[in-house]
């Protein structure tokens, strides 16, 4: 799958099939980079092919990937997210995860990007989300906390790379005093909230519901604009 970038041009799609795809794509266009963004939103396999990254966001992971399904996406995006970089945020992060660890009846369609364990709604129901400043690495004014908002959030339940697959880069941990009961007692990797493999981005919370664009702009430095320059 060829994308079409120019010398001027870097296309950023984002997956609108349901979720906070509005959000994202106004945050992104506020993000300022050494190349012009381009951003779309990807509905079809011709839109798909035009990209040099994605997004996938928050909403609803199962019928996410259902609606993919019945686009004739899912394949092609897993096609992608072999080669192109992809960022996915809470429903997006379960997407893009090797292996889900409670998954809904009738199982759970997965991209298998990043080499993680997730759990679905780690902190419980919508009337249970909060917000919590994270200290997060490489972001812009990193001294500055970051707010993350948890909607029915995922939690990492383990880090799983293995030899011979890219390492796994936690960026942000929440703190141990913030972490649901059942997973306070069961090691750090719980309280992983943001992370990065190879060119994809993992974030359990939403960066997108924020006015804060310091995210966005990362993955497009930290993970896009070094992506393109090796092909």
């Amino acid at each position: 799958m060829q994308g079409t970038q120019s010398a001027h041009n870097v296309i950023i799609g984002i997956l609108a099939l349901q979720g906070a795809f509005a959000e994202h794509q106004a945050t992104l266009q506020k993000v300022l980079a050494k190349r012009r963004l381009e951003v779309v939103q990807v509905r079809t396999l011709e839109e798909l092919q035009k990209c040099d990254a994605l997004i996938i966001p928050g909403g609803e992971s199962t019928t996410i990937a259902l609606l993919a399904r019945l686009s004739g996406l899912l394949e092609p995006l897993r096609e992608f997210t072999r080669t192109k970089p992809v960022w996915g945020t809470c429903a997006g992060a379960i997407l893009l995860s090797q292996t889900v660890s409670n998954p809904k009846k009738g199982g759970q369609e997965l991209l298998a990007g990043v080499s993680i364990k997730i759990a679905r709604n780690g902190w419980g129901s919508q009337i249970e989300s909060f917000e919590a400043p994270l200290e997060v690495t490489g972001l812009r004014d990193a001294g500055r906390p970051f707010t993350g908002i948890f909607i029915r959030a995922p939690v990492v339940m383990e880090l799983m790379a293995s030899a011979g697959e890219p390492p796994i880069q936690v960026i942000s941990r929440i703190p141990d005093t913030l972490l649901p009961p059942s997973s306070a007692e069961d090691g750090r990797d719980r309280a992983v909230v943001a992370l990065r493999q190879g060119p994809h981005l993992l974030t359990t919370f939403h960066p997108e519901l924020t006015s804060d664009n310091r995210f966005h702009e990362y993955f497009v430095q930290e993970c896009v604009l070094p992506s393109l320059a090796s092909r």
